[in-house]
């Protein structure tokens, strides 16, 4: 079963995304970014080209041809993808796809709003059984 886990707090959730997926691909994991626009989707780009300072995040969109063998997929309007080890979603609700994943990561951002949008997606994957964690952000910063 998927297991979910939150981040709340973020100050800059494209960054958070970079974060996460660098992370993941030092483990070993195939990453897809599903974001909810355009928009977002090239501006994560334009960030993944620059993060971390000192490494590179291989990544291209969903619909590249070297997509399956990327560790990083971008996608804003597609739901087929190349693997399924781990799916970052930067959006205000959940995913139809998401169950086949083997883990979700949801990214909640600092505003009243997305955080009333967080804990109404935290309750779907309470209700249905999904095993969940969750990381404050805001408490990681703290000295």
């Amino acid at each position: 079963m998927t297991r979910v886990d939150f981040y709340t707090g973020s100050p800059d959730k494209l960054r958070t995304a970079c974060q996460l997926s660098h992370k993941a691909m030092q483990n070993g994991l195939h990453t897809i970014i599903s974001l909810p626009d355009a928009a977002s989707c090239d501006a994560l780009d334009r960030l993944l080209w620059h993060y971390p300072d000192t490494a590179f995040i291989p990544h291209c969109r969903s619909d590249a041809e070297q997509a399956a063998q990327t560790p990083v997929v971008l996608s804003h309007d597609n739901d087929k993808f190349p693997h399924h080890d781990l799916l970052i979603s930067l959006h205000g609700e959940c995913m139809p796809f998401f169950s086949r994943f083997d883990r979700v990561i949801e990214i909640v951002g600092m505003s009243e709003e997305e955080s009333r949008l967080g804990r109404e997606r935290y309750a779907f994957y309470r209700d249905r059984g999904y095993e969940l964690r969750h990381f404050d952000l805001n408490k990681a910063n703290e000295p």
